[in-house]
Parts: C-alpha cells; structure tokens; sequence
C-alpha cells in the first residue's frame, strides 16, 4: 500500500476556515485527506507551524527546504520520494495513488429538507 506524507506551511489550522478568508484549496485538501483517512489509506499531513521535528528529520523535505526555502511547501512525498512541491495533489492524483476513482474525494454536499407548512 502506498504512503503520502504532505509538507503544509505554517497554517494556524489544516481545513482552511480558521483565517479571514476560507481556502477552497486547504478545505478540498483536508475533506481528500479526511476520505482517504476513512477507508483505511496511509495518508499523513504535518503543518510546520506545529510540528517542525516532522520537517526537520525529513532528509527530502529538509532538503527541498534548503534548497528552495519555505515557499516550495507544500511538499508531498510518495513513499518517501518527493512527488509535488509548492502546491496540493490534486484529488485525480490521490485516486491514482491509492487505487481509487476520483469520485470517492469528492466533498458531499448534505441535503436539505424543508418542511413547508401549508395552511
């Protein structure tokens, strides 16, 4: 089974709503990640701000730092090889890493019944 690690900046959280704006990019991520999480798959995210050992004992992504500095994060690594820098896999990346369909990342929207009172 494959192993994703993703590399975040510094976030003061990993869904994307906790600042003045949401980033559809860091809330596309985590629902991806949650997903994945869910049926069992071996994906990890460690955000710099609160975890910096985790980038630190990282050769490759310690390295990808130093060479290019913090603006190269996110960085994702596949089974220990770095496999995307400065920006999220996309989710048809993810489906191909670990042998699903696309569709399965894909954010459900909840459904809304309404009840209407007619007189």
């Amino acid at each position: 089974m494959n192993k994703v690690e993703v590399f975040d900046p510094a976030l003061c959280c990993p869904t994307g709503v906790c600042g003045p704006s949401v980033d559809p990019e860091l809330t596309r991520m985590a629902a991806a990640v949650f997903a994945l999480e869910k049926k069992g798959f071996d994906i990890k995210r460690y955000n710099l701000g609160s975890e910096p050992s985790a980038f630190a004992d990282n050769k490759e992504v310690n390295k990808v730092l130093h060479e290019k500095g913090p603006d190269a994060l996110p960085v994702t690594l596949l089974n220990g090889t770095v496999v995307k820098e400065g920006k999220y896999p996309a989710n048809a990346e993810l489906a191909e890493w670990f042998g699903i369909i696309v569709e399965e990342l894909a954010e459900k929207k909840p459904k809304v019944i309404k009840k209407l009172d007619l007189i």
